[in-house]
């Protein structure tokens, strides 16, 4: 008689957790900090890398993140994968990841969900994908070819968007849960870059938080963004904003205690105004799980929703708002 899970035909209750150990909160490592982070020792429980800062043999940030790898658990966050890219993978980047992810032995790897460049060209910045079964398929074979030459699983982020395809045939989510479970990767969730495209594209963030497995999000970006009235734009250059605190509430409820950390690229503070912001997402985390949930439990547990809806529409703004841009 066959015996043990699922022998019944039933489904088990809860998913396998394929996340790491949550980290805690944290802050992006910024050339500023580098002395404030080594004299000071700030209460930070990690710092998230741009990865394409350390790249070279030597030098003075290769120097400081040896420093403060001894103090601190790292992370590395790339931004020239190209996953989403037609061209082919570069392999010589792939080699110098890999060897600095020897060299640090980060937590964890991640990049982005988009295309950077075609043919030989880069257009630094991050570019949306269309949702369709051919990305989709594109973007899990190039994951999985990565994840087996760097021998771990990486992490990739929906980055925020301002136009869509006329062709998507899926909503981001799904386009983004179902390229973590065929290529078997995590997730790193910017809560910022959900509301952002929220109020662009005018979808509810709460169906896209819902709609993701809370057993492969890895980690959580807080930034800012910019107010143009009609839409948003993903800057990562201030405080992070009411509406996205409200939303990270709806992310701890859904997700529970992720790692998550504040991203500020430019326009950076003192440290001390990081660390006061950072204690703030630590104090709004440990506040939500007692008074709410939380209801999906993320690394602790596993729920299918957020707690109630209360906050859905108070999340979208009031006045009414067009698509910018169109479609493309």
């Amino acid at each position: 008689m066959t015996s043990g899970p699922g022998a019944s035909g039933t489904r088990p209750l809860h998913p396998p957790m394929l996340t790491l150990p949550a980290l805690g909160f944290g802050l992006g490592l910024r050339v500023p900090h580098y002395e404030a982070v080594l004299t000071t020792r700030p209460a930070v429980d990690w710092f998230e890398v741009l990865t394409e800062n350390y790249l070279v043999p030597g030098g003075r940030p290769l120097h400081y993140l040896m420093r403060i790898r001894e103090r601190y658990p790292l992370a590395m966050h790339g931004v020239s994968l190209s996953i989403g890219s037609s061209a082919p993978l570069d392999r010589e980047y792939l080699r110098e990841l890999k060897a600095l992810a020897q060299r640090i032995e980060p937590a964890w790897i991640s990049d982005h969900l988009c295309w950077t460049g075609v043919a030989g060209r880069n257009t630094h910045d991050l570019l949306p994908l269309p949702y369709t079964e051919e990305a989709l398929a594109n973007v899990v074979e190039r994951v999985r070819t990565v994840q087996d030459f760097l021998g771990r699983r990486i992490l990739l982020e929906n980055v925020s968007s301002y136009v869509g395809f006329r062709d998507s045939g899926l909503t981001e989510w799904q386009f983004l849960s179902e390229i973590a479970a065929r290529a078997d990767c995590l997730i790193l969730l910017d809560v910022n870059n959900i509301y952002v495209s929220a109020i662009n594209h005018e979808f509810d963030p709460l169906e896209y938080l819902n709609a993701i497995p809370a057993q492969r999000v890895q980690q959580i970006h807080l930034a800012g963004h910019e107010d143009h009235g009609t839409y948003l734009v993903d800057t990562h250059d201030a405080a992070v904003p009411d509406p996205v605190w409200q939303l990270y509430a709806e992310a701890v409820v859904r997700f529970g205690p992720v790692s998550t950390m504040i991203e500020r690229d430019d326009h950076i503070p003192p440290l001390e105004e990081l660390c006061a912001e950072l204690a703030r997402a630590r104090a709004l985390c440990e506040r939500t799980l007692t008074q709410r949930g939380p209801a999906a439990g993320g690394a602790n547990g596993h729920g299918s929703r957020a707690a109630d809806a209360r906050p859905r529409r108070a999340l979208l703004r009031s006045r009414s708002r067009r698509r910018a841009g169109g479609s493309s």
